[in-house]
C-alpha cells in the first residue's frame, strides 16, 4: 500500500521530475549530417568494452567501425586501455590499408581520438574529426541508433561463445566468432537501402561458407567437419541475434534500422 503512495508522490513531485533523468523518447527530429557520395568516405567509430579477456592477446574490447554509405561494419578486437598510437595503428593496418583515407570520422569524445597524435595525424591526411559534445551525444541520431544496435547484437552473439564447443571440447571465444557475425550483417538487406552492405560496398555478395561446404565436401575430415559445424552454429546464432534485436526495435517504434534477413536465415 505504501509503495503505491510513494510512487504517486514521486510522479507529482516537482523536484523529482526535474532531477530525474528522462528515459523516454527524445523530442524533435534527428540531427542530419552530410551524406557520403561513395563507400568509406564517412565512418562512425565506437568501442564495446567490458568483455572477458579472449584471444591470443587477451582482448577485452573491440572497436566498431561503420561505413555510412553502405552500412558495412568492421569489428576489431582490441584492449580497453589501448593508447592513441595503438588505435591509430589498428585502424591503419586493418582498415585504411585497403579502404584509403576517410573524409570524415564521427565518434564520441574518446581520449584516444581527441589526443594530439590522432588529431594531428588526421589533419595531415585532410580527414575531419567530428565529435559529439558531452551533453549532446546525439550528434547523428541515425548513427547513434545503428552503433547501439550493432553493440547489442555483438554482445548477444559473443555471449554465445561460452556455449559453442567443437567435437574436441574446445570453446570458441568471442574473438573467433566476430567474423561470422560481420559476414552475416554484410549479407543482410537493409530496409533503408534495399541492398546488402556488401553489394553497396563492392558490387557483389560474397560466397557464403555453407554454400561451398555443402556443394564440394563429400567426405569431410573430422577437423573440417568440426569447423563446418562451428560456422553453421555461429551463422544461425547471428541470424537469431539480428531477429531478436529487430523485434525489440519494432516493438519500441524504431523502424529506421530494420534489416531483412537474406538467405543466411534459410
Amino acid at each position: 500500500m505504501w509503495q503505491k503512495y510513494v510512487s504517486e508522490y514521486c510522479k507529482t513531485c516537482d523536484r523529482c521530475q526535474k532531477a530525474n533523468k528522462s528515459t523516454g523518447k527524445t523530442l524533435g527530429d534527428m540531427i542530419k549530417m552530410q551524406e557520403p557520395s561513395r563507400p568509406w568516405e564517412i565512418v562512425h567509430m565506437d568501442w564495446v568494452t567490458g568483455l572477458p579477456p579472449e584471444g591470443d592477446r587477451s582482448y577485452n574490447a573491440f572497436l566498431v567501425i561503420v561505413e555510412r554509405f553502405s552500412k558495412t561494419p568492421i569489428f576489431l578486437p582490441c584492449h580497453k586501455n589501448d593508447t592513441a598510437m595503438d588505435t591509430a595503428l589498428l585502424i591503419w593496418n586493418r582498415v585504411v590499408s585497403w579502404t584509403g583515407i576517410f573524409k570524415n570520422i564521427i565518434s564520441h569524445r574518446d581520449s584516444k581520438l581527441t589526443s594530439a597524435l590522432f588529431t594531428n595525424l588526421h589533419q595531415s591526411f585532410g580527414t575531419k574529426l567530428s565529435f559529439s559534445t558531452p551533453y549532446h551525444p546525439q550528434t547523428d541520431g541515425l548513427a547513434e541508433r545503428m552503433i547501439q544496435t550493432l553493440e547489442d547484437m555483438v554482445r548477444r552473439f559473443c555471449a554465445y561463445g561460452l556455449e559453442l564447443k567443437d567435437c574436441d571440447g574446445f570453446t570458441h571465444d568471442w574473438c573467433t566468432l566476430l567474423p561470422a557475425l560481420e559476414l552475416a550483417y554484410k549479407t543482410s538487406i537493409h530496409a533503408s537501402t534495399n541492398q546488402t552492405p556488401a553489394i553497396l560496398e563492392k558490387g557483389w555478395n560474397p560466397k557464403l561458407p555453407q554454400d561451398s561446404l555443402r556443394k564440394y565436401l563429400i567426405e569431410i575430415h573430422p577437423t573440417a567437419a568440426s569447423f563446418k559445424g562451428m560456422l553453421e552454429k555461429a551463422r544461425k546464432h547471428a541470424v537469431r541475434c539480428m531477429r531478436t534485436l529487430l523485434h525489440m526495435l519494432r516493438k519500441n517504434g524504431i523502424n529506421h534500422m530494420q534489416l531483412q534477413i537474406s538467405k543466411w536465415g534459410t
